[in-house]
């Protein structure tokens, strides 16, 4: 089992995927789908071999962005289907689509066998917003607080919570700021607590409510009062508002509403999310998207994920020399190749995938079309078994050195071993 002890892999893990991160609602499972995880990795550690490896960032961050990649396609393959596996559930599933992307979001999730659904505008005007206290700023390396055991108040619309911390003579402004910091953000209130900083190496607390909006009858979402420690709240300056929550204002149809949050639902059948203002005079058109296009739009996305794993592996064989990813993804696109050409799917020289939406939109609204999507859903099905090998066991691409091969039909389950690293011992003396 590999021991991660170097913090780059999971800066690096922070700055490239975190923000993007279980965004998805095919990242929540059913406990199915997750003891189906468990068995597959009880049964990789149960007959990987021992190996050894010279860790080092690069191949720690190839790990990082091979699972990534594969969750992403696991995710994508998740999206093509509705009921069974056949891909052509979506030609036949209603996509909702809005005119202003960067202003309102929407995905349709009522009765896909309904055939009144209207189409509607959506303009927005105000976007909902969370409470925010913005402390003052402090010289990071200063002493402004004296040794001593301190605790502060802080109400929310539906609890009270009480916090207690400790100053050590020797903590600077900055240690103060962060163990409130960390203290707030473990405690599970609803508040997340920041440490931002300006041009003069000056730090400030920033603490922001998780929820937006604010109901009529309330005048905050959370309040910080000083308790036993009037001077460090005062000093630290998060007992002030200095952003309050707003709740968002649209128009639908032209009546005008407001919501607490910026993602609600219209008559169960649009989930509407709100990011922007738009255009006194253009709100959003929400309507769908015709068959063609919207099968042409998953196919492009699936090829998009089959793209992703293509650069991971040209990015790590360059510089390590080991092409088993790429053969592997190669393997499918060739063995599919002339039948995917059929259907408007071209293998570029950098062996990526592109498609031609007007020749699929042909194909699939011709006589062919059974075809067709038979071909989409044995190469769906390739990628999807490809992405799932890949999420158990990424370390199997890494380039190492079998040290022991287990006794076959004589092993038994090491259910604490996480199969991520399947079978990996790390010398760090290497």
């Amino acid at each position: 089992m590999a021991l991660i002890n170097n913090h780059n892999v999971y800066d690096y893990y922070l700055s490239t995927y975190a923000k993007e991160a279980g965004t998805s609602r095919f990242d929540t499972h059913k406990k199915s789908e997750l003891r189906g995880v468990y068995n597959r990795m009880v049964k990789t550690n149960k007959d990987a071999p021992l190996y050894k490896m010279n860790i080092d960032d690069d191949a720690l961050n190839f790990v990082i962005d091979l699972k990534e990649t594969a969750r992403q396609m696991q995710n994508v393959v998740s999206s093509l289907t509705t009921e069974g596996s056949d891909i052509e559930s979506v030609f036949y599933k209603k996509i909702a689509v809005s005119s202003n992307e960067d202003a309102v979001d929407v995905e349709y999730v009522g009765d896909e066998k309904n055939p009144d659904t209207p189409v509607f505008e959506v303009g927005v005007k105000a976007v909902a917003t969370p409470q925010v206290n913005q402390g003052k700023f402090l010289q990071a390396s200063g002493h402004d607080f004296e040794a001593g055991s301190y605790t502060f108040d802080l109400d929310t619309t539906s609890n009270s919570y009480e916090f207690q911390f400790n100053v050590n003579y020797d903590d600077t402004n900055y240690a103060v700021q962060n163990k409130i910091a960390r203290l707030i953000n473990t405690s599970n209130v609803g508040l997340k607590a920041e440490i931002v900083s300006n041009e003069h190496a000056q730090t400030a607390l920033r603490i922001t409510s998780k929820q937006t909006g604010l109901a009529e009858n309330e005048e905050y979402l959370f309040n910080i009062k000083s308790g036993t420690a009037w001077k460090e709240i005062n000093t630290l300056g998060i007992d002030k508002i200095s952003s309050p929550a707003e709740s968002s204002v649209f128009t639908l149809n032209g009546s005008e509403h407001s919501s607490l949050a910026n993602t609600f639902t219209i008559n169960q059948e649009f989930e509407i999310t709100i990011k922007g203002v738009t255009p006194e005079d253009q709100p959003a058109q929400i309507g769908f998207k015709a068959n063609t296009e919207a099968i042409a739009d998953s196919v492009d996305n699936l090829l998009t994920s089959f793209n992703g794993f293509v650069e991971v592996g040209q990015k790590y064989s360059s510089g390590r020399g080991n092409n088993q990813l790429l053969n592997e993804i190669n393997s499918i696109s060739r063995t599919f190749a002339a039948e995917l050409a059929k259907v408007g799917i071209a293998i570029n020289d950098d062996m990526s995938l592109s498609l031609n939406k007007d020749a699929m939109a042909g194909v699939v609204t011709g006589e062919d079309a059974k075809k067709a999507f038979e071909t989409l859903n044995k190469f769906k099905d390739a990628l999807s078994r490809e992405a799932d090998k890949t999420a158990v066991n990424p370390m199997n691409y890494v380039d190492k050195v079998a040290v022991e091969y287990k006794n076959p039909g004589r092993n038994f389950a090491a259910p604490y071993a996480s199969s991520t690293y399947s079978g990996l011992l790390i010398d760090q003396s290497l």
